[in-house]
């Protein structure tokens, strides 16, 4: 299983229930990296999506408590267990914060967009910097958009997952 998100300098990921930017080579990326395959999300964050409608070209796993949310387009699970028996190994976890806590230890690799900026937020991902169970592999240059610098760093796990 895979994690993508984009952080701020502080591993900032969200505020109010929303991303902290947008950036339209980001999004090019996660599309480029998730299209095809499985998409794990929970249901706040797929309300976030255009329309709240589940991504197209892709298997959207949602993980909500609610037992009569059920959109179209989209398998709702009621608990993890549940979620993960149905998961692929290739499974993209796209948040959001509970979504992340409840299934980085189950990610071999994080895909990371890295943006050099700092926001007042409520959620953030776990500092993989600070935690020696993962190694970022590769780094690619600094880019931009509009105001903004940014880069994509992926990680690997050192050792099993669980």
């Amino acid at each position: 299983m895979n994690a993508i998100v984009a952080v701020d300098r502080n591993w900032a990921i969200g505020r109010d229930g929303n991303q902290l930017c947008y950036i339209p080579a980001d999004l090019k990326r996660f599309q480029a990296l998730t299209m095809g395959r499985a998409v794990i999300l929970g249901r706040k964050t797929l309300e976030t999506f255009p329309g709240g409608r589940p991504l197209k070209g892709r298997r959207n796993l949602v993980l909500s408590r609610n037992p009569e949310f059920a959109p179209e387009g989209a398998e709702v699970f009621h608990d993890l267990r549940t979620l993960l028996s149905a998961a692929p190994e290739d499974a993209f976890v796209v948040g959001g914060g509970s979504i992340y806590r409840a299934l980085l230890p189950r990610c071999s690799a994080v895909y990371v967009t890295k943006v050099d900026a700092v926001w007042p937020a409520d959620t953030w991902f776990p500092n993989l910097e600070e935690d020696g169970q993962w190694a970022a592999i590769e780094e690619g240059p600094t880019l931009r958009h509009d105001a903004l610098s940014f880069r994509y760093v992926t990680y690997r796990r050192i050792g099993p997952c669980m």
